[in-house]
């Protein structure tokens, strides 16, 4: 575990992929359905990105390409559909049933903490780094 990317990298990757994928969908949504409230089917959609895209591009998503990190496994592995989900729907069933605090402890943990790493990264055995995935991590892929 090498080089890991800190709180405003990881912000601005998440608020990138809130603008690239979440607004065109939100936009798309009301279009179908002429409700800002949010359709499930966007919700579904944005949480299958977020698992998905990580795993078929070495830990990446597009906010996450454009700032320069990318999601990786501690033991160096590559990162799947297991930790992905761990990370985001287990990490997420933790900041909705503590009412957002897990959440606030997470932005201080990723801010304090030498290794970066927030409550959705310990839970799926994850961090974020700047490090470029390896040859052997991309030839696992193929």
């Amino acid at each position: 575990m090498s080089n890991p990317a800190g709180f405003w990298r990881r912000l601005a990757a998440n608020l990138l992929d809130g603008i690239i994928i979440g607004l065109p969908l939100t936009i798309i949504s009301y279009l179908v359905t002429g409700n800002w409230d949010g359709d499930p089917a966007t919700n579904v959609i944005n949480i299958l990105y977020s698992l998905i895209i990580p795993v078929l591009w070495y830990g990446y998503t597009i906010g996450k390409k454009i700032m320069g990190i990318r999601i990786a496994k501690v033991n160096g592995a590559k990162i799947g559909f297991g930790a992905m989900f761990m990370r985001i729907v287990v990490g997420g069933i933790v900041y909705l049933v503590t009412v957002g605090i897990g959440l606030i402890v997470s932005a201080f943990m990723v801010g304090l903490r030498k290794d970066k790493r927030a409550l959705h990264d310990l839970i799926a055995g994850t961090y974020v780094t700047f490090d470029a995935p390896s040859e052997d991590i991309k030839k696992a892929a193929v």
